[in-house]
């Protein structure tokens, strides 16, 4: 006799994580939204020292890297929660938003932990299609009901690549109720350059009901150590994710990193513009081939290949470029540097050629 497990768990599919090659492969990694920069000496010295006192718990309320976030966006210090990882973070607020039965509103495609996370905390979600490949805003305020009690807004979107604009994020959220939590998760902030695209620091004061996710992730390459954080409108809501968090879950090398890639931060921010800067070579050479990828603010692109993904992905394996495929959809491919631009644009013409 096994143990009774919730009947939800038999039709919840996993989260699938960009497939890693095995040890001595030459491979560009290209799925998963990495850095491709080394971490730094000084961060890896950081991280050594906390090593050295692993046998200690870690800070529960993660109080040096709260104050340090805090003046960075110029915001309270309670108004601040630090978590392990963004999607964590996602996972708190579906939590600290929703009972049985309550509604999630988020676009579809985008993160793809959306839909387990808002499964797993028994609430219901409500996908609305993308317009294209940007959120259809007017959808989904449409979409909001009575029993809708979050909303998630994920710019740049991933894994298609537009960012939101602030002019269209005002708008939004005036149809809103205040009652319904807004969630604006920009964990790719660091990489946009389009100056109409929305930064959620900036609507924090004048909406209590908004929060703002960032991670150390992707422009500060700490995909490994797993540290996130959210900033509030309300210091409310921080508080109530501290109280649902895990504790110790942010561990003592996660903090550690955290506060010294926050002291090199010209240098990490200096990586990230040269990623930025190789997204558009590498979308204009795609689209030279005769895709149509998307404009992408995100350190990554979208080929919308549709019922042909799988054999398409299948293409850039063979040519030794791990890609995140989305079956039905498309393949999201992350920007790294120019040498792995151009294996992506050879498999990506490989893939055109007639089949025998």
């Amino acid at each position: 006799m096994t143990p009774k497990l919730r009947p939800l768990l038999r039709g919840l599919p996993a989260y699938k994580p960009g497939r890693r090659p095995a040890p001595g492969q030459d491979l560009a990694r290209l799925a998963s939204n990495e850095t491709p920069y080394p971490l730094l000496p000084g961060v890896i010295e950081a991280i050594a020292a906390a090593v050295a006192d692993g046998n200690r718990y870690p800070d529960p309320a993660v109080e040096q890297l709260t104050t340090a976030l805090a003046a960075k966006h110029g915001v309270g210090e309670d108004r601040v929660a630090v978590g392990c990882g963004s999607v964590m973070l996602v996972q708190q607020l579906v939590n600290i938003a929703c009972d049985a039965g309550d509604e999630v509103v988020y676009a579809w495609r985008s993160f793809e932990a959306y839909p387990g996370l808002v499964k797993i905390a028994g609430a219901t979600p409500v996908p609305v299609p993308l317009n294209g490949y940007e959120h259809d805003l007017d959808a989904m305020a449409d979409a909001v009901s009575d029993r809708t009690r979050l909303i998630l807004l994920c710019t740049p979107n991933n894994p298609t690549g537009p960012a939101l604009r602030e002019a269209d994020v005002r708008a939004f959220l005036d149809r809103v109720s205040d009652d319904v939590l807004v969630v604006l998760d920009e964990a790719y902030a660091e990489f946009v350059s389009d100056p109409a695209a929305v930064d959620g620091r900036r609507l924090l004061a004048e909406q209590p009901n908004l929060a703002v996710l960032r991670t150390f992730s992707k422009a500060y390459g700490l995909a490994g150590l797993r540290v996130g954080y959210c900033l509030t409108g309300s210091p409310d809501v921080a508080a109530a994710l501290r109280q649902v968090q895990v504790p110790f879950s942010v561990s003592l090398p996660a903090q550690a990193a955290a506060l010294a890639s926050l002291e090199a931060e010209d240098e990490l921010l200096a990586r990230v513009a040269d990623v930025a800067r190789e997204r558009e070579p590498l979308r204009k050479a795609l689209l030279d081939l005769g895709y149509d990828v998307p404009p992408s603010e995100g350190n990554f692109v979208w080929l919308p290949t549709g019922t042909d993904t799988m054999r398409v992905a299948g293409v850039f394996d063979e040519a030794g470029v791990l890609t995140r495929p989305f079956d039905g959809d498309g393949i999201r491919i992350t920007v790294t540097t120019a040498d792995d631009s151009a294996r992506v644009i050879e498999a990506a013409r490989t893939a055109l050629a007639p089949t025998a």
